[in-house]
């Protein structure tokens, strides 16, 4: 149907075999008819599918299944994390293995996102796919879109899709819109000689074409074939922890070592016991549930727009668009529909207009409502209405139920229709410099209209029936008929509330610039000046025209490869980018910005390569991604200093207890085994790191993205975990009391060392949880209790291995621990005051 974009065309099965290309049964079988060109024969048919000059284009753009199931499982975190729980099934204690279960959450998340947003893109793509009327020996019949193949004679009628390029053989006003391919709204006459491209679709007319390129050598194919590579949308977040974790990487080795070595060669335990030890030390490094709160982040976000018609494509691109700051907005099915809107109706000739017939309707001169019910009836007796014929009938629905005597189609050749209505009269509708005289004022107004960027048609009476050769040359104007383009609704809100946010929108269009100018000034886009026509733009300068696109707003007449070197351009001045489309024009453009966005209902190229799709075409979801993405970045930024700082502690608190176990052998002293088991540095996860910081993770949060992610980050981690680190070793090192303790006692001494870390530990989540909200500090006073319930139930202190009954020894533990959230507490204002940090520490605008 008109408006609908073309398809790609998926593979082909080569088989010579010239039944495998012919019809199947019950599919629309056209009669022979008396044609120029019969088309092929089963014979050429099958010779041209043997040479491989079919319509073979593989679906592109996106990963396969098993890329990304192997994207989300072999991944580094995965690795470490695998490494380690090896180590403990093999030792026998699958009880300390429990962290294993973030290897399944992370990759389940990520996989089931990213095939639900495959699934979803294969189903547009299948919907709707255009089938190609094919006439081989002289008969049509529709074809899948694979099965054509080169010289085929391919039929075209009003709403077709071409899948392939061509050259027009026949032709009855034949009108081809290019708008998916050069951004241009207006159809394209298309004579017999002239070329036609896969990606358009007929607006008017008919005719035929000889298919001359196929399968990749199409245009709209070799388009889409040079964005096809599938890249990651970059990400701060994800390249700020996977630069995190490729430290930790390094880090875990030497820990490792020290930590297994001092387990058996200095304290003398078995190899079951050593390594228990040593996956107790490193599991904690590895900061597994910020990759896991991250993943679950970013996947409650593609939910959230989801429910708005947004389909996110990775995981990551909502972060990115909360980043932009420069907005490349197409304006042809972007900031337009496909479609116009009736402006204004100018009664050019009252007495011309009025005619003899009809009398005064209330409220409304003869003039007008006489030119009004004629255009109301010239629209409902279109039986295909264009675009303009739409807009009329939009606006004026109310059919005065005039009976047509003659009618004069439209046509490309004269550009005008027209249609006798007997004593109603004889009236033409069509292009005012085709009409009228151009000397006459009339003339020079409509031409005055038209270079504000409005389409304007000339409402005329004649004195003799329209079917007459000579009906245009006794042409009497009544009206002139202002169209403009059908701006959406939403696009004017979307553009003030990125002019607030501080993101500056360049409008990029191929339609002429007083067009794109005239929807600009519309929309409220005055800043730039005027709309500059890109054909004038420098080419070969790439800082030449960067310094224009940092000066202006609008640009008309813009080629697929402009749009590129736009986005390149504006990149190359530090500019984050985002570039909206729906056109094959528009793919590699959406390839090279930052983030692409593309409308559901473009072509499939645009909608593969991009991160972002609005199913449902409203550019008004833009605010709410960008919402989402603050949320996201705001808050794993401060669960990132959770984990962090659990990764800075547990190291250092290794090499400290290695170190240790060193310096005993040396001194021949008692050994220093490791204090916790693996189920330990659990527990105390739980309600310092886990809980919170998944709640934390999902509130609301409005701030502004920020760069430097990763130095914000340890500002406080590294500090607070250093104290923690110490002060942990410090009460270990007070109650330790010598390798050779029953058991009992050894659960006493890692229990006064854990509470020591929970306590601390719980100080850095009240320090991030700031600003504070009533919910927050309910979070906090719920987290501490749950330690107290917890450490009082048996069978957890069973189950753990913790015993809190020494008193002397757990008030040894509450006591540096309140010394180390004393110094964190420090480390915060200190921080505070060093970067001028004036955020309130209750309440937040943003919701935080």
């Amino acid at each position: 149907m008109p408006g609908a974009p073309a398809r790609e065309a998926g593979p082909v099965p080569h088989s010579p075999d010239p039944d495998a290309l012919r019809p199947a049964t019950g599919e629309a079988l056209r009669e022979p008819r008396d044609v120029t060109d019969p088309g092929l024969t089963a014979a050429e048919v099958a010779q041209r599918v043997h040479d491989g000059l079919t319509n073979d284009v593989p679906q592109r753009g996106s990963r396969s299944t098993a890329d990304i199931v192997r994207a989300n499982v072999f991944n580094r975190i995965n690795a470490m994390l695998g490494v380690l729980l090896v180590i403990v099934l093999a030792a026998g204690s699958p009880i300390d293995g429990m962290f294993g279960l973030v290897i399944l959450a992370n990759s389940g998340i990520g996989i089931i996102q990213e095939l639900r947003a495959k699934r979803t893109l294969d189903k547009l793509t299948i919907v709707g796919q255009a089938r190609p009327v094919v006439r081989r020996d002289g008969t049509a019949a529709e074809l899948p879109p694979e099965q054509v193949v080169a010289d085929d004679i391919i039929e075209l009628g009003a709403g077709d899709q071409l899948v392939v390029d061509g050259e027009v053989i026949e032709a009855a006003g034949l009108d081809v819109d290019e708008s998916l391919l050069t951004g241009e709204s207006d159809p394209v006459h298309k004579p017999v000689g002239s070329r036609v491209l896969s990606g358009s679709f007929v607006a008017a007319g008919g005719g035929a074409f000889r298919a001359t390129a196929v399968g990749a050598q199409a245009y709209a194919a070799r388009l889409a074939d040079e964005a096809s590579r599938f890249d990651l949308v970059d990400s701060e977040l994800r390249s700020g922890v996977d630069r995190i974790l490729k430290f930790v990487t390094y880090l875990l080795i030497p820990a490792g070592v020290l930590t297994i070595y001092n387990q058996m060669v200095n304290s003398q335990e078995g190899v079951r016991d050593s390594l228990i030890g040593m996956v107790a030390a490193l599991v904690p490094m590895v900061p597994e549930g910020l990759v896991l709160m991250t993943s679950i982040a970013f996947a409650v976000g593609v939910v959230r727009l989801g429910r708005r018609k947004c389909l996110v494509q990775e995981l990551p691109a909502i972060e990115g668009l909360a980043r932009v700051d420069v907005v490349c907005a197409d304006k042809t099915g972007t900031l337009t529909e496909n479609g116009m809107r009736l402006s204004e109706v100018r009664v050019t000739d009252p007495a011309g207009a009025s005619g003899a017939a009809g009398a005064d309707a209330p409220g409304k001169p003869e003039a007008r409502r006489r030119v009004d019910d004629a255009l109301a009836a010239l629209a409902a007796a279109e039986a295909r209405p264009n675009a303009s014929i739409r807009a009329i009938k939009e606006a004026l629905p109310d059919d005065p139920g005039w009976r047509a005597t003659a009618v004069a189609p439209f046509s490309s050749a004269k550009k005008w229709s027209g249609i006798s209505f007997g004593d109603e009269g004889d009236w033409l509708l069509g292009a005012p410099d085709v009409l009228l005289d151009p000397a006459s004022d009339v003339a020079r107004e409509a031409e005055e209209t038209g270079a504000r960027g409005l389409r304007v048609l000339l409402l005329a009476r004649t004195d003799r029936p329209v079917d007459d050769p000579d009906a245009a040359a006794s042409a009497r104007p009544a009206a002139l008929v202002v169209l403009e383009q059908k701006v959406r609704p939403d696009a004017g809100a979307t553009l003030e509330y990125f002019g607030k946010q501080g993101v500056a929108v360049k409008v990029i269009s191929g339609d002429n610039a007083a067009s794109v100018g005239a929807v600009a000034q519309s929309l409220g886009i005055t800043a730039g000046g005027a709309a500059v026509d890109a054909r004038s733009l420098p080419e070969d300068d790439p800082d030449a025209l960067a310094d224009v696109l940092e000066t202006t707003t609008t640009f008309g007449r813009v080629r697929p490869d402009q749009k590129r070197a736009m986005v390149t351009a504006l990149q190359s001045r530090g500019h984050t980018v985002a570039m909206t489309g729906d056109g094959v024009n528009d793919v590699l453009a959406l390839k090279d910005a930052d983030i692409g966005v593309a409308m559901g209902s473009g072509s499939p190229a645009t909608r593969s390569v991009a991160q972002i799709v609005l199913l449902d075409d409203r550019f008004a979801t833009l605010p709410f991604v960008v919402g989402e993405g603050r949320r996201v970045i705001g808050n794993i930024e401060r669960v990132a200093n959770l984990f962090l700082t659990k990764t800075v502690y547990s190291a250092l608190l290794a090499f400290l207890v290695g170190f240790a176990g060193v310096i005993a052998a040396v001194a021949d002293a008692d050994p220093v085994p490791f204090p916790f088991l693996p189920r330990h540095v659990t527990i105390a996860a739980w309600f310092t790191i886990g809980v919170p910081a998944f709640i934390l993770s999902l509130a609301p949060n409005n701030e502004r993205a920020r760069t430097g992610f990763v130095s914000r980050v340890l500002r406080l981690a590294v500090p607070a975990g250093v104290i923690i680190g110490i002060l942990t070793f410090v009460c270990y090192m007070i109650v330790y009391q010598g390798a050779d303790l029953p058991e009992p006692v050894r659960e006493q001494v890692s229990t006064s060392v854990l509470i020591t870390l929970i306590v601390a530990s719980l100080w850095v989540l009240v320090v991030v949880a700031r600003p504070y909200r009533w919910w927050k500090i309910a979070l906090l006073v719920v987290s501490g209790l749950a330690y107290v319930v917890l450490f009082s139930i048996p069978f957890v202190r069973t189950f753990f291995e913790i015993d809190p009954s020494h008193w002397q020894w757990t008030v040894v533990g509450l006591v540096c621990g309140a010394v180390g959230a004393a110094l964190i507490e420090a480390v915060f204002w200190i921080d505070r005051a060093r970067t001028g940090d004036t955020r309130p520490l209750w309440g937040s605008p943003g919701g935080a």
